[in-house]
């Protein structure tokens, strides 16, 4: 009954056969729109914790630039998945990098005043930036033919990659044009996070258009995401039974819940789902718990490794251009093998994917604990394996994510999801000047290792339950 449920409406309408040949417009958009968002990013977060410094004169404060930046993230994170169910996903993410915009355009009027909680409040506004950044892989996945959801999801993260290489590499050049037009140091490279974020949002705002993701269930779109179990289920025998299982297990208490998620839902009816109800609903599922940690614990030790990384650096009297670099190279593991990496999501399964994702985020925390900090072949590794491993984190678990579930559940469990990843997030950034300023660096990757532990447990009681389910 389930399986005739997931494959009932397979066959296109006419209006979805009319939005095919939009795909390939949609896609080529997104990718262009990141590029320019990566630059935003980059440019700004890659100083954003030295300014800090900077401005209060203390190194435990740096961390709370990222926080704050993280934090607005995840407050913007449901707000932009209802708007994007009720107007669509180009409003959501055109809103998005506005606000962004707006940040950084605060962060430089703060820093030239010197008034210290205005950055503060830009950041945070400056972090809507990354919340549209992130929701654009699920768009990804809704223009994508079935069983390429998590190559199309890649490609729009590997876009990224040039924009967030090229920011942090700017970012020695976007200070100099700061001073030179009488800004304070450090301050520079929001100039360029701005104009960036001002042309993503007129790029989405202008030509993007997506169907709806509450009109999706019932159009094209929708089958071929559903499909894609099946298709995925083929190579790789470890998902079949979680993928296939996953939406029957789900829908029994969502069904008790909520008549929403039973049939084809309506725009109308998918917007009463709340974003708890459906994370709550989630977790009650061990695959889709997994998929949710890998996505959480995954973004939650990236950042807090990452942001400490220019602190310390620069206290042990590396240069500002060395600084860069490294963060260039965490960048490129974190985009540049992203097409690897979904192509190994739509072979191998999800899950594998993510234990592979976890055993390099583990690898890449012993060497930031063993590594000397003027070791610039060791520390461009430890920071590259760290982007990796958040690769394979994100891609395995938001394709995981994305196949669970029930489409009446999915865009507010997505926007619950990024909501959650980003509030740990901005937590591991918070506490991360703390532990380096009382543990230093090593201290700070002894914690990310520690972060990890939760996805492990998870992923090995989702197994149980899957092999549980093959016996039956």
């Amino acid at each position: 009954m389930n399986e005739r449920r997931l494959r009932g409406s397979s066959m296109p309408t006419p209006a979805a056969q009319t939005r095919t040949p939009r795909r390939g417009l949609s896609l080529t958009v997104l990718v262009v729109n990141q590029l320019l968002a990566g630059v935003g990013v980059a440019s700004g977060i890659a100083v954003a914790a030295l300014l800090v410094e900077e401005l209060t004169g203390a190194v435990a404060l740096a961390g709370l630039a990222q926080s704050a930046s993280v934090l607005g993230a995840a407050i913007v994170a449901i707000p932009l998945a209802r708007l994007a169910i009720r107007s669509g996903r180009h409003v959501a993410l055109a809103t998005g990098y506005a606000l962004a915009m707006t940040g950084a355009v605060l962060v430089i009027a703060a820093s030239a005043t010197g008034w210290v909680p205005l950055v503060f409040l830009g950041l945070a506004a400056f972090g809507a930036g990354a919340a549209a950044g992130l929701q654009a892989r699920f768009a990804a996945t809704e223009v994508a033919a079935a069983g390429f959801e998590a190559r199309s999801m890649s490609i729009v993260l590997w876009a990224t990659t040039i924009g967030s290489v090229a920011g942090p590499l700017l970012a020695a050049t976007g200070d100099e044009v700061g001073v030179a037009l009488g800004l304070p140091p450090l301050v520079g490279p929001f100039l360029f996070s701005g104009v960036a974020f001002g042309l993503s949002t007129l790029l989405v705002a202008s030509l993007l258009r997506l169907p709806k993701p509450g009109t999706m269930a019932t159009d094209a779109a929708e089958p071929a995401v559903l499909a894609e179990p099946a298709v995925l289920a083929e190579p790789a025998v470890l998902a079949e039974p979680a993928v296939l299982a996953e939406p029957a297990v789900l829908a029994e208490p969502a069904e008790a819940a909520s008549p929403v998620q039973s049939g084809s839902p309506s725009p109308g009816e998918e917007r009463s789902i709340g974003a708890w109800a459906a994370f709550r609903t989630a977790v009650r599922d061990p695959r889709a718990l997994f998929a949710i940690l890998a996505i959480v614990c995954s973004h939650t030790v990236m950042v807090g490794v990452m942001v400490m990384t220019p602190v310390h650096m620069t206290a042990h009297g590396l240069s500002l251009s060395l600084v860069g670099v490294v963060i260039s190279i965490h960048i490129i593991g974190m985009y540049g093998a992203s097409p690897l990496v979904g192509w190994l999501v739509d072979k191998i399964g999800p899950p594998r994917v993510i234990a592979i994702g976890a055993g390099i985020l583990t690898v890449s925390a012993l060497i930031g604990i063993l590594a000397p900090a003027d070791d610039m072949l060791l520390v461009p590794l430890a920071l590259g394996l760290l982007g990796l491993g958040w690769s394979c984190g994100l891609i395995g678990g938001s394709t995981l994510l994305t196949t669970a579930v029930e489409p009446s559940v999915r865009v507010p469990l997505q926007g619950a999801t990024d909501a959650a990843m980003n509030l740990a997030a901005a937590a591991s950034a918070a506490l991360s000047g703390v532990v380096l300023g009382a543990a230093g660096f090593a201290g700070v990757n002894v914690v990310a290792l520690l972060v990890l532990v939760p996805l492990v447990v998870a992923g090995v009681r989702a197994m149980m339950w899957q092999r549980a389910a093959a016996e039956q």
